[in-house]
């Protein structure tokens, strides 16, 4: 499995150990789908390429921002959500790895730097950002796994974090309760005579 994401830049990638390629191949360029992703995913895309490079190299989060910055299309993200993932993840590190070692077969220091960023930025979700359900944050940190990852990582993502949400979010993963069901969706009611037709897509 490629431990250098596949949009990962070249100034990033350089900072990178001999073995790992200085700049993207061409085949492991993530394939987007046409519809416009939002502010927010593109936030959390940054946040991942910012804190893969802080993983990697090391450095201080100011340096980090300040190439990222710089990236194209960076103007189109949400700004908001970007600091509070990338600033966030960094200065809650050694709080977000406890979680996240409770959850998986080795120490975090030995998983590839694509799905530990990756896991960092979910789990930092699933604590933090309450307004997101649970199943949103475990969804969109499996397409961050899927677009930067290798092949099976968003697997083990999404059972990482599935785990992670139980421990963080347990009345809410428990489900089906309350008005949002088991995936933090809202649930439309059953018409007299028809199916229940279960949460329904945001």
């Amino acid at each position: 499995m490629s431990d250098t994401p596949k949009a990962i830049t070249a100034s990033a990638a350089s900072a990178e150990s001999a073995s790992v390629p200085s700049k993207p191949v061409a085949a492991d360029t993530p394939k987007r789908t046409t519809a416009a992703r939002s502010g927010r995913r593109r936030s959390r895309e940054f946040a991942l390429q910012g804190l893969y490079q802080w993983l990697v190299a090391g450095g201080d989060a100011a340096s980090g921002e300040a190439h990222i910055l710089e990236l194209e299309e960076f103007n189109k993200c949400d700004r908001a959500h970007f600091d509070a993932l990338y600033f966030g993840a960094i200065e809650q590190a050694a709080a977000l790895d406890a979680v996240i070692k409770r959850h998986i077969d080795r120490r975090p220091e030995h998983l590839s730097p694509v799905e530990h960023a990756v896991l960092m930025l979910g789990t930092y979700e699933l604590m933090h950002c309450v307004d997101i359900p649970y199943r949103v944050a475990i969804n969109e940190a499996v397409e961050l796994a899927k677009s930067f990852g290798g092949t099976d990582g968003h697997k083990y993502v999404n059972g990482v974090l599935d785990k992670a949400a139980a421990e963080l979010r347990p009345l809410e993963a428990r489900g089906p309760r309350g008005p949002h069901g088991r995936t933090g969706r809202p649930v439309r009611p059953a018409q007299p005579g028809q199916p229940d037709p279960g949460p329904q897509p945001d």
